[in-house]
């Protein structure tokens, strides 16, 4: 470990920077965004913590690029350790005083690699967050007419086109513009996630590790690709059982 060990919190624009010298002098220090890559390309190589929040993960890899140490804690364990009123110094004291302990809570740095595909995953889980909303908003307004649509995506694909063009039921001109402009929103995400899912498997064959999770029985290139995203190198983890772990799916402790 280096000698020297600061705590740093982040933020969108301000960084608060809290470290203790040599003479166990406290020093601090606060830094605008544009100033903090210039900070610590002069300043010695540090043992450096701070908690894994928004762009944690890229700021790690530029310090690291720099000659640091960079340590990712997680935010919950840091919170113990704040003294006094929360403010910005106090959490940088907080993360100072967390990163130098033996047994601390720590976050694996990710590559820009791996940002990406769990990027996909995310672009992809809203899409079909969002056309889920929009089946379900289409059900709601035709069962106001009373015209019911049994539960599932297939279905709506499958009866709207003929209820839009059904001239006997009792929707208006105007509905069933408003309704048809729902249908043509619901072909468009329907497309959108295959571009996504076609997208997840050039990466899930491009990736070794993801590959090799293929050959699990019951994996595809969803999982494989997320699980590769996510264990990295697999050196953050002792043993599986630390995997699982750090997905909670093994029994919690509640002995005291």
């Amino acid at each position: 470990m280096n000698s020297s060990v600061a705590g740093l919190d982040i933020a969108k624009n301000i960084f608060h920077l809290y470290s203790i010298g040599v003479d166990n002098q406290v020093f601090k220090k606060k830094l605008k965004r544009a100033e903090l890559l210039a900070f610590f390309a002069n300043y010695p190589a540090s043992l450096i913590g701070t908690e894994a929040c928004g762009g944690a993960q890229h700021w790690a890899r530029e310090l690291i690029k720099l000659g640091h140490e960079v340590i990712l804690l997680n935010a919950r364990y840091v919170k113990s350790f704040v003294v006094g009123n929360k403010n910005d110094f106090n959490d940088a004291q907080a993360i100072f005083d967390a990163v130098t302990r033996p047994n601390k809570r720590v976050v694996a740095i990710k590559t820009v690699e791996q940002q990406d595909i769990q990027l996909v995953h995310t672009v992809q889980q809203s899409l079909v967050d969002q056309r889920t909303a929009l089946v379900n908003q289409i059900r709601g307004l035709l069962s106001e007419r009373g015209i019911v649509i049994h539960e599932g995506i297939h279905q709506v694909r499958k009866q709207l086109p003929l209820i839009l063009e059904d001239a006997d039921n009792n929707l208006t001109p105007l509905s069933r513009e408003l309704l048809n402009e729902r249908y043509e929103q619901l072909v468009l995400l329907d497309d959108a996630i295959k571009q996504q899912d076609r997208r997840m498997h050039r990466m899930c064959t491009d990736n070794e590790l993801s590959k090799r999770f293929l050959e699990v029985p019951g994996v595809g290139p969803m999982t494989a690709t997320i699980i590769a995203s996510d264990i990295g190198d697999g050196k953050r983890c002792a043993s599986s059982r630390d995997y699982a772990a750090s997905l909670g799916i093994v029994p919690r402790q509640h002995s005291s």
